[in-house]
């Protein structure tokens, strides 16, 4: 069967939640500069919404821990553009916390972000993607953390490995119309991380990391398009890992600073 260009997204509908900043909005600019129509959410409206392509994305405020809110959602960009075709699970992150004395409205609230607010949009995406001849897809975007644990990320990290089992959940229910896959995503270089890592772009952290750098929101961009399109047509319930290979292990680190002295 000849293909068109897989990366070719005209007129197709994409929704990405915390698309105003970060990972989200460079996600965002990478389907319209492909040619889609891009609703991007957050609870505070940004400066500048994303923009490619000639056009910039919509906006629309939203809630996404808040069922109703994300039926709303869904609803609101189908009443725009008459149709859903792509939705990334992008909102979602952490502070880091001492587990032991965390109150339990702090673990509520992150595993609310991380893990139900991602299952409501689904849902609510799903409902229409199904009627659709088309279909549709749902990229989830999670971490590293839901295989190999950090310190202070209990909640996080609870809920994003319950994340990665949602996607195979569902990706068995919803299949053949709507596929449904998650991308496991490393250290990543964002204005955030710089205040983290410093403003050498994360040197030290990058000898830990086999492709010796940190990713950078592109990287995690890229990705979803990929998923989003024709290549990944058969491609469903998978984890793609963005992470450069992991992190090189402690003994190996060890050995390698003992050679060099």
């Amino acid at each position: 069967m000849k293909m068109g260009n897989p990366l070719d997204f005209t007129d197709r509908v994409v929704l990405v939640t915390g698309g105003t900043k970060g990972i989200g909005a460079v996600i965002a600019e990478a389907f319209l500069d492909a040619g889609a129509y891009v609703v991007v959410c957050g609870r505070r409206a940004p400066a500048s919404p994303p923009h490619g392509g000639g056009r910039e994305a919509v906006f629309l405020p939203c809630d996404v821990r808040d069922p109703a809110a994300a039926a709303g959602l869904v609803a609101a960009t189908v009443d725009r553009f008459g149709r859903l075709d792509v939705l990334v699970n992008n909102a979602g992150g952490s502070p880091d916390a001492d587990s032991a004395t965390v109150s339990p409205r702090f673990v509520e609230k992150i595993v609310a972000l991380n893990l139900l607010a991602p299952f409501y949009v689904a849902q609510a995406a799903n409902r229409v993607m199904r009627d659709q001849e088309s279909g549709g897809t749902v990229i989830n975007i999670g971490s590293v953390s839901a295989h190999d644990p950090q310190p202070g990320t209990a909640a996080y990290t609870a809920a994003k490995a319950g994340l990665l089992a949602l996607t195979r959940a569902l990706a068995l229910e919803w299949a053949p119309q709507v596929r449904v896959n998650h991308i496991t995503t490393g250290l990543i270089r964002t204005e955030s991380a710089a205040e983290v890592y410093g403003a050498d772009g994360g040197a030290a952290v990058a000898g830990v990391i086999p492709m010796e750098r940190m990713a950078v929101p592109e990287d995690v961009a890229h990705a979803c398009l990929f998923l989003a399109g024709e290549l990944s047509g058969y491609v469903n319930g998978a984890d793609l890992a963005v992470h450069g290979g992991g992190e090189v292990p402690a003994r190996y680190l060890a050995a390698r600073r003992n050679t060099a002295g």
